[in-house]
């Protein structure tokens, strides 16, 4: 029987899930539970967890015949102490409920989804997976923020990254692509979905990242605001009469290319781009103008990049967005084949021309494969192989 790991990614409202083998990499069975709470749908994670067994059922696959070895849960925030792909006990979600707060969106449902999962499935192992895990190591100068830093260390404040089990995976198989060794590149991976995220990475370890202390920071996203001055949030606070609560909202559900252009789909937003549109045409500009920013940013972090590549909903499926980031910068090596670029495709693929001194690549990532196999490598170095 094949070894599988189901993988959960439990939000406030939905409980994503995949079933894969990690050693081979094949899927057997995926899927979304959404609305959880709303009328007419689950009431709750419990229920939510039901529901997945359920489809995994409807869809011909058994719990007891599927050869699961562990369950992999994503945890967005690992704060300074988790980092390592970690088995949950009663020890950890009482870590993890104590920093909540420095992801109070997202942590509170994966702990939810986590205690949930670990009364339907008790016999199986269950592993924390931190999206913070692979910027632990970010040099100083990179984590650092120029704040009081008494004040900065006593509430944990840093820049932690995120999107990191992507950041991770993506970059791997660049050098994969590639056939290269991981050891001998300087990266840029642009992970640019809902959520947007940009790093550097030399020899394997990530030298920058545009995320921070939260996932708000950096590039403008599909409802999150990205890079905002600090004083928008006090004149809001002050002269708006708006809470503290409020703002948080606003800024993460209500900015961004949706608080902008009234759309979060790009597909919807060339449309109306083409019909004349004059607020999505500008959602769109400051989207890529930041984008170009950062990627400009990284470069001069970096010297050069031997690799730039795209990846997640927006960087798999955008090519006007590829072209947009990355045209006028021929004078850094960087430059599309336009053709290339032009066509659609789901798997790794290379966009820029033969030669080009910055290779330019579309690779698609698999953070519930990433997630398996972290799960994998747990039980092989702590629980046993079998």
């Amino acid at each position: 029987m094949s070894r599988t790991v189901l993988v959960l990614n439990s939000g406030s409202s939905s409980v994503k899930f995949a079933v894969l083998e990690p050693d081979s990499g094949v899927l057997i069975a995926d899927g979304i539970v959404e609305r959880i709470g709303d009328e007419g749908s689950v009431p709750d994670h419990a229920a939510a967890m039901e529901a997945v067994f359920e489809s995994l059922a409807a869809d011909g696959h058994r719990l007891d015949d599927l050869g699961l070895v562990a369950v992999g849960h994503r945890v967005v925030h690992g704060g300074p102490d988790l980092y390592r792909p970690t088995v949950v006990d009663d020890a950890l979600i009482a870590r993890l409920k104590e920093i909540s707060p420095l992801a109070p969106l997202h942590n509170p449902p994966a702990i939810l989804g986590i205690e949930v999962a670990r009364k339907a499935l008790p016999d199986l192992p269950h592993v924390a997976v931190f999206d913070t895990a692979f910027f632990h190591d970010l040099p100083q100068a990179a984590a650092t923020y120029a704040i009081d830093a008494e004040l900065a260390h006593t509430w944990k404040v840093r820049r932690y990254g995120f999107h990191g089990t992507s950041h991770q995976y993506v970059s791997e198989q660049a050098a994969a692509f590639l056939d290269v060794p991981l050891e001998s590149l300087s990266q840029i991976v642009l992970h640019l979905g809902n959520g947007a995220s940009v790093s550097a990475i030399v020899g394997g370890r990530p030298v920058e990242t545009s995320m921070g202390l939260t996932p708000m920071e950096g590039l403008v996203m599909g409802t999150r605001s990205g890079d905002v001055d600090p004083g928008v949030i006090f004149y809001l606070w002050r002269e708006a009469g708006m809470s503290v609560e409020d703002i948080e909202t606003m800024l993460n559900r209500r900015s961004g290319v949706r608080g902008l252009g009234g759309e979060i789909d790009f597909r919807e937003l060339h449309r109306c781009i083409e019909s004349g549109d004059s607020a999505a045409r500008l959602a769109y500009d400051v989207y890529i103008h930041r984008l170009r920013k950062y990627i400009g940013a990284y470069l001069a972090v970096l010297g050069s990049a031997d690799v730039i590549t795209f990846t997640a909903g927006v960087g798999e499926n955008d090519a006007a967005v590829r072209r947009d980031a990355l045209s006028g910068l021929t004078a850094f090596g960087v430059e599309l084949d336009e053709h290339l670029n032009a066509s659609p495709g789901r798997t790794a693929r290379r966009i820029s021309p033969d030669g080009a001194p910055t290779t330019v690549l579309v690779i698609p990532t698999d953070e519930e494969l990433a997630i398996a196999r972290a799960c994998a490598g747990v039980l092989r170095a702590g629980l046993g192989d079998g």
